[in-house]
């Protein structure tokens, strides 16, 4: 039974990964945080005759010791033997980038860009001993476009997309994939369960509360089911030969085609069009 660890499990996308896989046959170790929030997961297991497909083990990627503890004892289960891993972990925070709080956007970067590089790290020596791995990304149409009153969390996945397409280049002569995941706009706790920053006396305020007007509003009715992103991660790690990028859906596809064929200045106008933002503060 081939084996992969996925980071942030216990809701959103790793958990609709997590799902996807195991039905596929994949033998899970769904990570998280805060193990209390698995019961649906594991819930959901039982009720579905796959408990024996899906184990849990304690992992925050910020941690460097609790990636070695949860890469040591996911091999100690497994027989040392490991095919795959999915980054998903990934939280974001909202606002100005002035009025952001420094370790508010450390966070971000430490979560979504380091613990990714941390966890990779920790696989490797396997990988590379089994002549084999598959090492896939959860990026986001963000790390092709900038997104307004998300600075942190775009630069983060900027940082990741060109992280991956070096470490493609390392890796390819040991059998080892890097595969990266773009979808856009899902249905997922980091839409509304994430940190925003706009004070009162911000010169930001009103521009930047109509960012979030739109997202609560406008963005919502655009979101998609998660399940279509676990079951493009399953089929990329189910291919023979994955490609490097899937951008999931209509709004990555037409993201990969604008960044390339039009303007940076046309892009940010129809983006500030779409989110009513064309209006100047003050």
């Amino acid at each position: 039974m081939r084996t992969v660890l996925i980071t942030g499990a216990s809701m959103g996308l790793g958990e609709a990964t997590t799902k996807a896989l195991a039905g596929r046959g994949w033998r899970v170790f769904a990570t998280m945080r805060n193990l209390d929030k698995r019961t649906p997961l594991e819930r959901w297991s039982q009720e579905s005759g796959l408990r024996e497909r899906v184990e849990f083990e304690q992992l925050d990627v910020t941690d460097a010791q609790s990636i070695r503890n949860a890469v040591a004892a996911t091999l100690a289960r497994s027989g040392n033997r490991l095919d795959a891993v999915v980054h998903n972990a990934g939280i974001a925070v909202g606002g100005a980038f002035e009025e952001l709080p420094a370790a508010d956007t450390r966070h971000v970067m430490e979560t979504n860009f380091f613990g990714v590089l941390n966890l990779t790290r920790e696989c490797l020596p396997v990988f590379r001993a089994q002549r084999q791995g598959r090492i896939v990304i959860v990026s986001s149409f963000m790390g092709l476009s900038g997104q307004p009153a998300n600075s942190i969390y775009c630069a983060s996945k900027f940082a990741l997309e060109g992280w991956a397409e070096s470490l493609a280049y390392e890796l390819e002569p040991f059998g080892i994939h890097v595969i990266v995941v773009e979808p856009a706009l899902y249905r997922t706790h980091i839409w509304g369960g994430s940190p925003r920053v706009n004070p009162e006396n911000s010169p930001y305020r009103d521009w930047v509360q109509r960012v979030f007007d739109a997202v609560d509003n406008q963005l919502a009715k655009a979101f998609r089911d998660p399940q279509e992103v676990g079951k493009a991660i399953a089929r990329a790690l189910d291919a023979r030969q994955p490609h490097f990028r899937y951008p999931i859906d209509p709004v990555s596809r037409l993201t990969h085609f604008s960044r390339g064929k039009l303007p940076t200045r046309l892009i940010r106008r129809a983006n500030a069009w779409y989110l009513g933002l064309s209006r100047r503060i003050g």
